[in-house]
């Protein structure tokens, strides 16, 4: 490998960048697409705190940004992500879009977990006086740790593909190295080391998950 052996200071720079990509847009993602899922289940119809209007609201804004190529959505979020975080390159540029990227999928996902719930587990809950935000909380978060831990290790995954395309128009990271050092200077070793490390990521995530999900299965 004599071209990655010539360059290390660049593939660690590059392996931390897509980390810390990876960490602030995951950490966001997380915790907005958790909500957003969480409201999308209790304010459905028959749900905890119905409310059509939310529903249908937040229904319609997550398929629109979900149906963005992110390559495109990538380019329309410049001048929001300048305004945010004070560039639109390199890893603090990258974060705005792939919240935006990564949100509305895991928002899918933590609905479509939250719905594996048995709504039996709900009534029993509410026929025992639990206020909507101790269902929450209690029955449908605690319940489905599982589904969730699944669906957080797809959302994860998911995110490291969007960080190595973020890469090829800027936002530094593996994708960058792949595609500047690998790609445009045809230094195939580069390539095959990136696909390697990034595979190793993405196997590293999917066994966490697998030992979260089958530590809090019951």
């Amino acid at each position: 490998m004599p071209n990655v052996m010539s360059k290390p200071d660049i593939l660690w720079r590059s392996m931390t960048d897509t980390l810390a990509m990876l960490g602030w847009s995951g950490s966001l993602s997380f915790l907005i697409g958790l909500i957003l899922g969480v409201a999308l289940i209790v304010t459905k119809k028959g749900g905890v705190m119905e409310n059509g209007v939310l529903y249908q609201t937040l229904d319609k804004v997550i398929n629109f940004f979900r149906s963005i190529p992110f390559i495109i959505l990538l380019a329309g979020l410049i001048p929001l992500t300048r305004i945010m975080m004070g560039t639109a390159i390199g890893v603090r540029g990258a974060v705005v879009p792939l919240v935006f990227g990564a949100t509305p999928f895991f928002a899918r996902q933590i609905e479509s977990a939250l719905s594996e719930l048995d709504g039996g587990v709900i009534e029993a809950a509410q026929s025992m006086g639990s206020s909507p935000l101790e269902i929450i909380l209690r029955v449908y978060l605690k319940e489905c740790i599982a589904s969730i831990a699944r669906a957080t290790s797809i959302m994860t995954v998911t995110l490291i593909e969007l960080t190595a395309m973020a890469g090829a128009v800027g936002a530094g990271g593996l994708g960058d190295f792949a595609i500047r050092y690998g790609h445009q200077r045809n230094q195939i070793d580069v390539t095959y080391v990136t696909v390697i490390i990034l595979t190793l990521l993405v196997s590293v995530i999917q066994m966490t998950g697998t030992v979260i999900a089958r530590k809090n299965t019951h």
